[in-house]
């Protein structure tokens, strides 16, 4: 096993502990910071994996903005709410249900996958990915209309969050 591959699961088991403490924490601040732990454990996953450019967005766009929109707005809309309260669904068994039999089929389905014994070919030295990207992001063939309407969307979080804020005083 090489240096790369034991990092990787070690970030990987990180990850995936951050993202089972998002949905298990009681207090809503400690699950976005989680949050922000397990997005993290992406943008290292994704730099092992000489994705360099989807690493810095990770890490600029969803910690840096998306996380920290998130904790403020649970900051400022979760302030007359006390943290002491049940706070489980009564139907909690059944997602915890549908979860498990979700896992099971995933696992059952890459069981007969050789995916995993295979391993990625090297780049080549004149691949320039970003300059794909940018191309794919704004043409007109490309994915420019789902890009303007995630961030239209991210917008209309930023602005409900801060209506619901204000409204409030």
């Amino acid at each position: 096993m090489t240096a790369s591959q034991i990092i990787f699961l070690l970030v990987a088991i990180v990850t995936l502990g951050s993202a089972l403490m998002v949905v298990a924490s009681r207090n809503l601040v400690h699950a976005a910071l989680w949050l922000v732990s397990t997005l993290f454990g992406v943008a290292i996953i994704y730099a092992l994996l000489n994705a360099g450019f989807l690493a810095v967005v990770q890490v600029v766009v969803y910690i840096g903005a998306i996380a920290t929109l998130f904790i403020f707005a649970v900051m400022l809309t979760r302030r007359d709410q006390l943290e002491g309260g049940v706070q489980l669904n009564s139907g909690w068994w059944l997602g915890a249900l549908i979860a498990v039999l979700t896992f099971g089929g995933l696992f059952g389905m890459f069981q007969s996958w050789s995916g995993f014994s295979k391993t990625a070919t090297d780049i080549p030295s004149g691949f320039d990915a970003v300059g794909q990207l940018g191309s794919a992001l704004t043409s007109p063939v490309g994915f420019v209309l789902p890009f303007e309407v995630a961030s239209v969307l991210l917008l209309a979080a930023l602005v409900g969050a801060v209506y619901i804020a204000f409204n409030r005083k």
